[in-house]
């Protein structure tokens, strides 16, 4: 509809005033759409620093339960878990990754004790158990599918039975969400949720995370042959169609600013529950410039998950999410 001429029309009408401002808002942000991502690592009274993402640390399980204990007080309903492996038990057959007593599924099983009200949601892929640093098994240089796909499996499997409540393939191998959804089912796992990294990006935006699950250092190559060309919006989105498809309850869009346009399609072709991360990249990005100056912290992180808003998404993973809550309270 175009509106009246003016001065029929004055669109600064509704701008006077911050009530009338709040009143038309057409997009709200609510701590109920965070998603927190939390980074822990072996150890007791353990809170280490990641440089490349400031203001973020690993946790021991202790530090983890204090961070757990932030997130119900702030009303933010979910925790993603990714660990920092130690070196020696990063392997090329990483057996580690479906270990019943590793530190994920210990870090699940203590949470879900604690804090049952509160989701916890994992990551299925192998790249922090994996000596070459890539998300599926490596074979004479190349990152074979199918055999990954059964790793996967065995994963999901193990968080399922440690309690997560929601699961996230995050590894990208043709097929593995049709695989796991299949093995919940038959292991008796029907009410454990699947929130697939549908489209998922070939990206330069998640140095920071492979320098917090130390896999920086151990990426052999690229992961090009199996994440999605930055260019290629259609097959983003037969991913995604794939995906549900074959059993994901909820999809998700990574990076996230710098594909708001895939969210948008996302939701609007699909309508299902649509979730972007906004990656360690652009977390880092916003939280550098803040530091230096030259911009208002608390005015882009905002402005950044309104973003997500008004492009369809139901939720997002952040890492301003404890700062975000806090100042929703506020």
């Amino acid at each position: 509809m175009t509106p009246s001429p003016f001065p029929a029309a004055r669109m600064r009408r509704l701008r006077r005033t911050r009530a009338l401002r709040e009143m038309v808002q057409e997009q709200g942000l609510s701590v109920r759409d965070l998603i927190w991502p939390v980074f822990i690592r072996e150890g007791d009274g353990i809170e280490e620093p990641i440089p490349s993402l400031p203001g973020v640390s690993r946790l021991s399980l202790d530090g983890l339960r204090g961070a757990a204990e932030q997130a119900v007080r702030l009303g933010i309903p979910a925790v993603c878990l990714f660990p920092y492996t130690a070196p020696d038990l990063r392997t090329e057959t990483c057996e580690e990754a479906w270990n019943p007593e590793n530190l994920t599924n210990r870090a699940i099983r203590m949470l879900k004790a604690a804090y049952p009200e509160l989701m916890v949601m994992t990551d299925i892929a192998l790249d922090p158990y994996n000596a070459n640093g890539h998300d599926g098994f490596v074979v004479n240089g190349e990152i074979v599918n199918d055999e990954t796909v059964e790793a996967l499996v065995r994963m999901g499997l193990a968080q399922a039975e440690a309690g997560a409540d929601i699961l996230g393939p995050s590894d990208m191998m043709d097929g593995r969400i049709g695989a796991l959804r299949m093995a919940l089912e038959a292991e008796g796992h029907r009410d454990v949720a699947i929130l697939s990294y549908a489209a998922k990006f070939a990206s330069g935006f998640y140095g920071p995370f492979r320098d917090a699950v130390g896999a920086s250092g151990r990426l052999v190559g690229d992961k090009a042959t199996y994440q999605i060309n930055p260019a290629n919006r259609d097959e983003a989105l037969a991913c995604v169609a794939r995906d549900l498809a074959e059993g994901a309850d909820m999809v998700m869009v990574k990076p996230g600013m710098p594909y708001l346009d895939i969210c948008r399609a996302v939701k609007d072709r699909f309508a299902r529950p649509t979730f972007a991360y906004q990656v360690s990249g652009e977390y880092a990005m916003l939280m550098a410039a803040a530091q230096n100056g030259w911009l208002d912290g608390d005015k882009v992180m905002f402005e950044s998950l309104m973003s997500f808003k008004r492009a369809g998404c139901d939720g997002v993973l952040t890492y301003f999410a404890p700062r975000v809550a806090a100042a929703l309270q506020g």
